[in-house]
């Protein structure tokens, strides 16, 4: 009976361990971080990387910004991952690097791809008319200078398409320009959205009402495009943006601390909010009553989804995703788009539209298309762009790279930290 009971409990041993084996098996393997290599593993220099540890470091103890988080990619193994600085200056808390920000406009890349999703499913053409799904969109206005101080109303020229927004040429700003006052009446100006107590379809919905700021395909026009492609995902795809980002991208990805509003048991790891002062040193930004403050994403009403600006994420996390797009649209045996789709939104879409020198736009990313022209280290067909809290990214293709730097820093009058990073990060690759 002993032997009996001993062999029972072999069993049962075994029985435990083969679960546990099993349910490991069965984990998403997007659920891992990144490998950590050796710089020169990956044609890096250590000596070199440490001048970007040190320029950090001082730019945190100058207060020049709080601090932040700072990952470099090649080959998809983690070459550089450092935080440096306090998450909390007042309280002396040190940034972990696990730290959640308000990543902003870098929302724009993630709801772009959740478009070409939707195209890659036969449910729309980029070509579109927006009006065919959202029937306010199918006749817009422009508001065009009278050449004495006003303005007029004219019918825009043509419709507004799908691919306008991705390529922020449908004439739509931030409500500003020479009919803000009108957006002014109508409460609709500025990329926050955390503070609103209703749905962005119902957002989007009024902003149709609106004069824009240039006729459709004529200009680049920064604004609520993205907004209103977030406010089209969740007609087609038949549920809020955050369920359909989550179940899409975030969840097959593994990026599971990126939200559009921080889960109770999260909110010890939210960054705060700082702003460069006139003077030496920065200012705690302003408090939930604050459009940009610290409260409306743990505190606020938590039903407007903004596909333009409302995200929160880890430097891990969006690094997941940029890693994606470098690899063809996938990520440890998850696709989320094809190789042509990514070929597509990396490409530059804007033609003779003026933009940046040596830069053009594709569909959610900016890209490269003369290195000399731009004036700054990289290479032709780099992608990325930035986000309000003085976040920023880019993937090189032809390097092999994902960058991702995380802070939190608005307004960010006269920091010159993302010129620096790009420099600092160029001169330690060796290979």
């Amino acid at each position: 009976m002993k032997h009996s009971g001993t062999q029972a409990a072999f069993r049962l041993r075994n029985a435990v361990y083969l679960l546990i084996i099993l349910m490991a098996v069965n984990l998403p393997a997007a659920s891992q971080s990144f490998q950590a290599v050796q710089p020169e593993e990956a044609g890096f220099s250590t000596e070199r990387l440490a001048r970007l540890t040190s320029v950090l470091n001082d730019y945190a103890e100058q207060q020049r910004m709080s601090g932040g988080v700072a990952m470099v990619l090649r080959d998809g193994n983690a070459v550089y991952f450092e935080s440096f600085g306090n998450r909390d200056v007042e309280t002396a808390d040190p940034m972990p690097k696990d730290a959640i920000f308000r990543i902003a406009s870098q929302t724009k890349a993630i709801v772009s791809v959740a478009v070409m999703m939707l195209q890659e499913e036969g449910k729309l053409l980029i070509g579109d008319p927006i009006g065919k799904y959202l029937p306010e969109y199918s006749k817009t206005s422009v508001a065009v200078s009278d050449g004495d101080g006003g303005y007029t109303i004219e019918d825009a020229r043509r419709p507004v398409t799908i691919r306008d927004l991705l390529t922020h040429t449908a004439g739509i700003g931030y409500g500003y320009g020479i009919a803000a006052d009108l957006w002014k009446d109508a409460g609709i100006q500025g990329w926050y959205f955390a503070d609103r107590d209703e749905p962005i379809r119902e957002t989007v919905r009024r902003i149709a009402a609106l004069p824009q700021v240039a006729h459709p395909g004529e200009r680049f026009v920064y604004g609520y495009s993205t907004d209103i492609l977030g406010a089209l995902v969740e007609v087609i795809g038949g549920m809020p943006l955050d369920e359909f980002l989550t179940s899409r991208i975030f969840e097959p990805l593994g990026m599971n601390d990126t939200h559009f509003y921080l889960p109770d048991a999260k909110t010890g790891r939210l960054a705060v909010v700082y702003s460069a002062t006139d003077g030496p040193g920065i200012a705690r930004a302003a408090d939930p009553g604050g459009s940009v403050g610290q409260g409306h994403y743990v505190n606020g009403p938590r039903k407007s989804f903004s596909g333009g600006a409302g995200l929160l994420s880890t430097a891990n996390d969006y690094a997941r995703f940029l890693q994606m797009m470098l690899n063809g649209g996938t990520l440890d045996g998850q696709r989320i788009l094809s190789p042509k789709t990514v070929e597509l939104m990396t490409a530059n879409h804007l033609a003779d539209i003026p933009f940046r020198d040596g830069v053009g736009m594709g569909l959610g990313f900016d890209v490269v298309e003369h290195v000399g022209a731009r004036g700054t280290p990289g290479s032709v067909g780099d992608y990325g762009w930035g986000g309000a809290y003085h976040s920023t990214y880019w993937v090189s293709p032809a390097d092999r790279l994902v960058v991702v730097f995380f802070t939190q820093l608005i307004p960010a009058t006269g920091s010159d930290i993302h010129g620096k990073l790009r420099v600092l990060i160029y001169q330690a690759v060796e290979q």
